[in-house]
């Protein structure tokens, strides 16, 4: 049976990792059988995407309403095919970066296994799996944020663990009401409300306020305002590697899990014109405003990124509360531009930061002249996170905005565009600086001892994951159609 070999790339990178970890062979074999894992994984992924799609499979029954099944479907498809191919980048760059770094087999073993849930959550048919999976993925991935076990690493990993399991936990008690009235347990293109109309009709009001728990406590893990500041404070500590999957993979995982509850399980029809729409829209808005005015302010460059990484990715969350088929496709856009871009730029930091120390923004004046690869992938990804063609990022803001005008939704049809303006706005205010300055330091530059270190060189295992990442961003947005039709179908199927 085909639907069997979709257990492969959910159990294999969990047991592999897990077995690395506790193996622990040496740096070189650690490195070596983190490679293979890595790319063995994403074979795997794209075999089972390629020959098994629509099918499901049943795994367990605990009891009644308690069933694990996975079901592969196109956001599934999506969001998996794209996080193997970008882990396998991260894997290789990890290699030199953490050559300064101690418990390679722990970090690595953590990384892979945190890939194995990630792709749980993406293929999961139904809530408690998904529920499952989605501790799965936090629990794997705190110690990628307590490495260095500074107490600065210890405190961020707490409160990232603890934001994360508040978030899930809110999600799960809204689950406990909407399933006293739903039909059925598995997910389904429309929600499964479709065939409970009645009751549905007999008591909106605890369904509703059950989905915006639901939807809410899983936008914990994007950075969905009030549930945001975990990002700032894990981010920054964690090794530059793992910064990047968790800002740029992980937390799309609040995302799936959020198109899950809004389109597969409540569906856009009950909420489209509701107070949840409108509420969850409020605080998308507010969470666009908010991180890019902090991350315009912040001074250290990985702390900007993160507080960027919230207001970026509830740009996807803007589109997805929009309830449209336009709306949905720009958030689809939007969340594979934002991982090519915010994995460059938190690989670009990394490459930085190892190579010279410099960890301050005002510290990279002039890096552009030192290490010019590693920079010239900072401002590919940095044109596309503003939305400035031909990078891809435009055409993501593009749709969001269109599908904002033409969605009935209110006062968001004319506000929703605004924000996003001010936000790329805001984000060119933030992002710019560090290019102009690295590449055009000033002639007093020259006088200072830093510009006599001289330039600086990074391996091909740090090179190449950032040239492929920074290529692909100009390559998809300009050459890209056959993707975004493919994008544009699983759009038009979900709404």
């Amino acid at each position: 049976m085909r639907e069997m070999w979709m257990m492969a790339p959910v159990l294999f990178p969990v047991v592999s990792g897990g077995a690395l970890w506790i193996w622990n062979p040496g740096k070189n074999k650690i490195h070596t059988a983190a490679a293979v894992l890595s790319l063995a994984e994403a074979v795997c992924s794209w075999l089972v995407i390629l020959n098994c799609m629509g099918m499901k499979l049943p795994l367990w029954s605990i009891g009644p309403g308690l069933e694990l099944c996975l079901r592969l479907d196109g956001t599934g498809a999506l969001f998996s095919g794209l996080a193997s191919l970008i882990w396998v980048l991260v894997v290789f760059f990890a290699f030199e970066y953490m050559e300064h770094e101690k418990e390679d087999a722990r970090f690595f073993g953590c990384l892979i296994m945190s890939l194995g849930a990630l792709t749980g959550v993406a293929w999961a048919g139904n809530f408690v799996t998904l529920y499952l999976f989605f501790e799965m993925m936090t629990f794997f991935s705190v110690p990628l944020v307590f490495h260095s076990r500074k107490r600065e690493a210890l405190r961020a990993g707490m409160v990232y663990l603890a934001y994360s399991m508040l978030g899930a936990s809110i999600a799960l008690g809204g689950y406990f009401f909407f399933r006293q009235y739903a039909c059925g347990t598995d997910f389904k293109a429309g929600g499964v409300l479709a065939e409970a109309a009645g009751m549905a009709r007999g008591r909106p009001q605890i369904l509703l306020l059950a989905v915006f728990f639901m939807a809410a406590g899983f936008s914990c893990k994007a950075g969905l305002m009030p549930l945001h500041p975990w990002l700032p404070i894990a981010h920054p500590v964690a090794p530059a590697p793992a910064s990047a999957v968790l800002s740029g993979l992980i937390t799309k995982a609040g995302v799936v899990a959020v198109i899950r509850v809004v389109y597969n399980m409540a569906g856009p029809a009950f909420l489209r014109g509701t107070w949840v729409q409108y509420a969850l829209l409020s605080m998308a808005v507010v969470t666009i405003f908010t991180g890019s005015m902090l991350a315009y302010k912040e001074k250290k460059l990985k702390r900007r990124l993160a507080c960027s990484s919230f207001s970026q990715v509830s740009y996807v969350l803007l589109g997805v509360f929009l309830l449209s088929m336009e709306g949905l496709y720009g958030s689809l856009l939007q969340m594979v531009f934002h991982a090519l871009a915010k994995n460059a730029l938190f690989l670009c930091a990394g490459a930085v930061i190892c190579k010279t120390g410099c960890t301050r923004v005002k510290e990279l004046r002039g890096m552009g002249k030192r290490m010019p690869a590693v920079m010239v992938c900072f401002a590919l990804a940095s044109l596309s996170l503003v939305g400035i063609p031909p990078a891809g990022g435009f055409l993501a803001k593009w749709h969001l905005a269109v599908g904002a005008m033409r969605a009935e939704a209110g006062v968001f049809a004319w506000l929703g565009p605004v924000v996003l303006m001010v936000s790329a706005l805001l984000t060119a205010g933030y992002l710019f600086p560090v290019i102009v300055e690295g590449f055009f330091p000033g002639e007093d530059w020259r006088k200072t001892a830093q510009s006599e270190d001289g330039r600086l060189s990074v391996s091909a295992f740090m090179g190449v994951p950032l040239a492929v990442l920074g290529i692909s961003l100009l390559v998809l947005g300009a050459l890209g159609n056959p993707v975004f039709e493919l994008l544009r179908g699983i759009a038009s199927d979900m709404v």
